[in-house]
C-alpha cells in the first residue's frame, strides 16, 4: 500500500534529532524499552498510552484523480514526555511544552518537513498530568495532522 506516514515519522524523526534545543530529550522513533534515566522524551509515532494499543498513525485516503493519484489525510501521534522526581506539576506542564513547541517550530519552519507533495501541522493536543510513586509526570499528546499525495 502507498503511503507517506513512513517517509513522515522518518522525515520527523530526523528532524527533531538535529534540533539543538533537543539534546537533553530522548527523540525516539516509537517507543523503546529503555533503562535510560532521561527524564523528558518526545517519541514520535506513539499516543501515549502504555497500557493500550500503541498506535503510531492513521490514514483516510481516497483518489484525487485517476491520473494524478492517491490524496491522503494523514495523522501521526506524537507524545511528549516530561518526568520529574517531586510532586511540581507546574514545572512538569511548562516542560512538556517547551518539548511540544520543538516540534510546534518545526512544522512551522516546514509544514513538508522536506518531502514533496505534503503539509502538516499539530493539529489535537491532550495534556496528562499523572503523579506517580516516581513524582510526576506530564504527557503531552500531539496529533501532527495534514494530507500527502502519493
Amino acid at each position: 500500500m502507498a503511503s507517506r506516514v513512513p517517509d513522515l515519522i522518518d522525515a520527523l524523526v530526523a528532524a527533531l534529532r538535529a534540533d539543538p534545543a533537543l539534546t537533553d530529550v530522548a527523540v525516539t522513533d516509537g517507543p523503546e524499552v529503555s533503562e535510560s534515566s532521561v527524564p523528558d522524551w518526545l517519541i514520535v509515532g506513539f499516543n501515549g498510552d502504555p497500557d493500550a494499543d500503541f498506535q503510531a498513525a492513521q490514514t483516510l485516503g481516497g483518489w484525487s484523480s485517476l491520473a494524478t493519484g492517491r490524496e491522503e489525510q494523514i495523522e501521526v501521534f506524537v507524545a511528549a514526555v516530561a518526568s520529574r522526581g517531586d510532586t511540581d506539576v507546574r514545572a512538569a506542564r511548562m516542560r512538556v511544552y517547551e518539548i511540544g513547541a520543538r516540534l510546534e517550530a518545526l512544522l512551522a519552519a516546514d509544514p513538508g518537513v522536506g518531502l514533496p507533495s505534503l503539509e502538516v501541522a499539530i493539529e489535537v493536543s491532550q495534556l496528562f498530568q499523572p503523579q506517580t510513586e516516581q513524582g510526576v509526570q506530564a504527557r503531552l499528546l500531539l496529533t501532527v495532522a495534514g494530507r500527502a499525495f502519493t
